[in-house]
């Protein structure tokens, strides 16, 4: 940009929703559960039209495509909205705020172009049965859905480039939760009268257009149904395009008025009440309407959850396992009693250590800080990782019964999938803390929000879920014929995958990428940020300052050598080892040692622990007495 077109604004403030002060936290635990259910049924929805044949459709193709924008839409404004519902200070960048208002149109624009694609599939359905597979071939299925993308992106792509041409002078508030095209207009000291042009003629071509092309569609649909003789033939018609006419209904219910006159609307409340029904209700609610009015859709996923009964399954994808048998740890008979009381004790320790140091951070004012945030969430974490392995291990040692149920074997390595991935995230997050700390000391209270804190563990949490959620679906798929002894100590992953007499190309592929995605990639940015760490420290002057941020991170790299010292070979290359005793002693190092090590390491090693610890004892004692 030239001179001419530079803006004195270099951020904005988002006023975000119209609320009082008390009312946050009770937006923020709402909005995060309908953010987390849009996200998990739109996920689900893509994956089971990914695994069930018979949704290898035109329609579901269009579908999955509609469930990924959704996704992606909600992404673009709700985890920033969540953010500032977490701080006082509702700062957005001035790169940030065009780059949100770029994706923000995109994916508008793409759930328009989709939700015409898909008009036009029932209409071909519809009105002409007989030539559907001739007409909705798998090449012009794709056409449409590039042809979207490129509309789409031409579209904020030229709304994008013309808004930074303008200037943006003393006012910098924008009266809504995410960077709107028509606030930020009404904010600009330029002449906005070829931005507010484009604005309605793109409108009429990505808004209007599609719009009358779903109306034709349906009219010609609705001409057919009336033709139809009998009632359950127009029931029938009437099936195959309900769905598709409610999502039409609450897209373009709300987004009308708001998208194609921004400035014509006198009520900022409204207008805000009207965004959060297409950014945050709609794609909530699409998931069920396909799930719940779809008869193929609730077949598929009633396939998936009832595998193990073989009730809604072809002969071809019967599994005769109805159960595993867990070998469990390699002892002799005589040593049952002396592991039992071990690791019993390892597992009290475990759970009763973990649940002292969330409950010290709890009532320590002193430890309410971001590092001890996260600290919370990863004890907490450690006590589930283990409780999902050790109970069961112990029951086995007691009992002497090994078996465990395919549900229960399946919902075990979800579990334990889960909290493994979230271990991961939570070590990353801490070893971020650490780098600002030790790198950014001054702005440490500035980048380390209570938001952003909130932020890292909810996505934390979400890509855990994304990740456990797309290992247990693709293994239920597979089927388990004679052999059903697992040489492990638990469900593992890699041991039932050994088990299965069906292709596990695709499985080991998944467990390779998402092993990059949960494994590496969290390693790499924990050695980037000690390798920052190191390059701070050793500019520092003094002995006594290298050693004051040596303690900040030294119970943090302890516990990172102890957990990432053993998972990586078991997690990413789990059918590759021969050696079945080398693969369960490593999970027992991961899964009941380190959890066991954390709250020493943790209390032993930092001073702040302990002194929380004193507190409370000598607290205990006066109570007492």
């Amino acid at each position: 940009m030239g001179p001419e077109n530079q803006s004195s604004v270099s951020e904005f403030l988002l006023l975000g929703l119209p609320m009082r002060p008390g009312q946050q936290r009770v937006f923020f635990t709402l909005f995060l559960g309908m953010y987390l259910t849009t996200v998990l049924g739109n996920l689900l929805i893509i994956l089971l039209i990914r695994l069930d044949s018979r949704l290898h459709t035109p329609m579901y193709f269009f579908l999955s495509h509609l469930a990924l924008t959704d996704v992606s839409f909600s992404s673009v404004t709700v985890p920033k909205m969540l953010m500032d519902l977490q701080t006082k200070y509702k700062s957005i960048s001035y790169v940030g705020c065009i780059s949100q208002m770029y994706f923000f149109i995109f994916f508008t624009d793409l759930d328009s172009f989709l939700i015409t694609s898909m008009a036009y599939d029932r209409y071909v359905a519809i009105c002409h049965p007989l030539h559907y597979t001739t007409v909705m071939r798998k090449e012009l299925c794709a056409l449409l859905v590039a042809a979207s993308w490129v509309l789409s992106c031409a579209s904020s792509l030229t709304h994008t480039l013309l808004l930074t041409q303008l200037s943006f002078c003393a006012a910098n508030t924008i009266p809504h939760f995410f960077c709107d095209l028509g606030a930020l207009l009404k904010l600009s000291c330029s002449d906005i009268f070829l931005n507010e042009l484009v604005m309605f003629t793109v409108g009429v071509v990505v808004i209007t257009l599609p719009f009358v092309c779903i109306l034709v569609s349906y009219g010609y649909i609705g001409a057919t149904i009336l033709r139809v003789p009998s009632t359950k033939g127009i029931c029938k018609a009437l099936s195959t395009c309900g769905s598709h006419l409610s999502v039409v209904s609450l897209y373009y219910g709300a987004i009308f008025g708001q998208y194609l006159f921004p400035k014509g609307s006198s009520f900022i409340d409204k207008d805000i009440i009207v965004a959060l029904m297409y950014t945050v209700v709609t794609p909530m609610l699409n998931p069920f309407i396909y799930s719940l009015r779809n008869r193929t859709i609730k077949e598929a996923l009633g396939k998936l959850f009832s595998k193990q009964t073989g009730n809604s399954m072809g002969p071809e994808n019967q599994s005769s396992v109805s159960e595993f048998l867990l070998l469990g740890l390699p002892m002799r008979p005589g040593q049952q009693r002396g592991f039992f009381t071990l690791f019993l004790g390892m597992y009290l320790t475990t759970v009763l250590g973990n649940l002292l140091i969330i409950l010290l951070i709890r009532l320590d004012s002193r430890l309410h800080t971001p590092m001890y945030f996260f600290l919370s969430h990863l004890a907490l974490t450690d006590v589930s990782f283990s409780s999902v392995t050790v109970p069961k291990m112990l029951l086995s040692m007691k009992t002497q019964d090994q078996s465990i149920l395919y549900a229960e074997c399946i919902a075990q390595m979800y579990f334990f999938i889960f909290f493994t991935d979230l271990d991961n995230f939570l070590l990353t997050s801490m070893a971020y803390d650490r780098y600002v700390a030790i790198c950014h000391p001054l702005q440490y209270m500035t980048i380390m929000r209570e938001g952003l804190c909130s932020l890292l563990v909810a996505i934390s949490w979400i890509l855990s879920c994304a990740s456990a959620l797309s290992h247990t679906l693709l293994l239920a798929q597979l089927s388990f014929c004679a052999d059903n002894t697992i040489h492990h100590l638990f469900c593992d992953l890699g041991a039932l995958l050994k088990l299965s007499c069906s292709d596990t190309s695709l499985n080991e592929l998944i467990i390779f990428t998402v092993g990059v995605a949960v494994i590496t990639l969290p390693l790499i940015c924990i050695l980037i940020s000690y390798g920052r760490i190191g390059a701070t420290i050793l500019k520092v002057p003094s002995t006594k300052g290298i050693c004051k941020a040596l303690s900040t991170c030294g119970s943090h790299l302890l516990v990172v050598s102890l957990y990432y010292g053993t998972i990586i070979g078991i997690y990413f290359f789990p059918s590759s080892s021969t050696s079945s005793h080398k693969n369960i002693i490593a999970s027992v190092m991961y899964t009941v040692v380190t959890p066991l090590f954390n709250p020493f390491i943790y209390s032993l090693r930092n001073r702040d622990m302990k002194g929380a610890l004193e507190k409370l004892l000598n607290r205990a004692t006066i109570l007492s007495q």
